[in-house]
């Protein structure tokens, strides 16, 4: 084999290897709890990832609680330890993460079916009990003490023709993308600008609201 050869070689096997480890639970975790701390709207749960990444918190506390209990070598516990560790504060900033959001926006989230259906059936029911919490204070506090055409939730007065009341995120603020694939020629929108040669590997800001859809299919990160 030539040294050309050799090197081909070399590099397809350390991209197997970078995909081999982009795949992996631990990682997945890490990205989709990334893209959630980075988006400024819920992003779709991770169903199986959460449920397998619980199984895989059970699975590595029982060990760690055997190998406690049988004096395992302290170095090989605590790399387990460690591991565990990072695994469920991955998990459980996500989820926080989401339930931030969801507490943030919950009367956008409900009215908006694509976005009430990225929750999870858990979530669904949080989200359910802060808008009737929200509504219920609201009435409490301030509505019930309103001229009759100031009391809704989601407008300031009758005559407002949208739900002016209701939170949003902001779709167009800027943050930080990556992809691993060679994208090349983006455009942002629909302003006449150049379009975005986008390269693997490379950071670039730009607006959330151009690149959600890369996002949502996995081709670009947020960092």
């Amino acid at each position: 084999m030539d040294s050309g050869d050799a090197s081909g070689y070399s590099a397809g096997v350390d991209d197997d290897y970078e995909s081999l480890l982009s795949t992996t639970d631990a990682e997945l975790l890490k990205r989709a709890w990334r893209n959630e701390k980075a988006a400024p709207e819920i992003l779709q749960y991770e169903t199986a990832l959460v449920q397998r990444s619980r199984e895989q918190i059970q699975l590595m506390e029982e060990t760690v609680e055997e190998f406690s209990k049988n004096g395992v070598d302290p170095l090989t516990l605590s790399l387990y330890q460690m591991d565990l560790d990072r695994t469920l504060f991955l998990l459980r900033s996500y989820l926080r993460t989401r339930l931030q959001k969801i507490e943030n926006y919950a009367f956008h989230i409900q009215k908006n079916t694509d976005l009430w259906n990225r929750l999870s059936k858990q979530e669904q029911k949080f989200a359910e009990r802060c808008i009737d919490d929200t509504e219920q204070h609201l009435d409490q506090s301030v509505l019930s003490k309103l001229p009759h055409g100031f009391k809704s939730h989601l407008k300031q007065s009758s005559l407002s023709l949208a739900d002016d009341m209701v939170p949003e995120p902001q779709l167009d603020q800027y943050v930080i993308c990556r992809s691993k694939k060679f994208l090349g020629s983006f455009q942002l929108d629909d302003s006449g600008e150049e379009p975005v040669n986008i390269e693997a590997n490379d950071l670039y800001a730009l607006p959330y609201k151009s690149i959600k859809p890369l996002v949502e299919s996995g081709q670009i990160d947020l960092v």
